[in-house]
């Protein structure tokens, strides 16, 4: 079996509420209402961690962060996803691309993707156009149409680095 690529899925979702910031892939995004979460929230970066520990075989991302450690609180989710990265690089693999897609159904993303993109593409040492990111709603249906949450999918797939 060729072992020199793994792909890993990963999804995550978080309650919408008022006083809270909107902090997805890294960047502050206007809005009355943010995610609700032990770190920041950020479902996208949360996603993409869960992709590529996934893709390891390394669990998921509240078995490395748990919401039960008071050191993760208010954490920062671009310090979780480079925590992620040295992991990967410990198992000598690298990112091949990353496709995620956010479901929300206000604001309006597309203004903020690039800056996303870029976030993560800094943090994880690859090339802006080997990270996709794309928005949608969920046409006013299910909690995401109700404005009740967020959620976010991503894939990934790593490359075994040569020698």
């Amino acid at each position: 079996m060729n072992s020199n690529f793994k792909i890993g899925f990963g999804y995550d979702v978080h309650p919408l509420v008022e006083g809270r910031k909107l902090i997805l892939g890294g960047v502050e995004i206007p809005s009355r209402l943010g995610l609700l979460g032990h770190s920041d929230a950020d479902v996208l970066l949360h996603a993409i961690c869960d992709s590529i520990l996934g893709a390891l075989a390394l669990g998921d991302i509240g078995k490395h962060f748990p919401n039960t450690d008071p050191k993760y609180k208010d954490a920062d989710s671009k310090q979780l996803l480079n925590q992620v990265y040295y992991l990967m690089t410990d198992f000598n693999f690298q990112i091949g691309n990353i496709d995620s897609t956010i479901l929300l159904e206000e604001p309006k993303l597309a203004s903020y993707i690039p800056e996303m993109r870029k976030n993560i593409a800094n943090i994880l040492s690859v090339d802006v156009d080997h990270v996709s990111i794309k928005a949608t709603t969920s046409e006013r249906l299910g909690f995401v149409g109700r404005s009740e949450g967020c959620a976010a999918h991503a894939v990934v797939l790593l490359i075994k680095k040569e020698k």
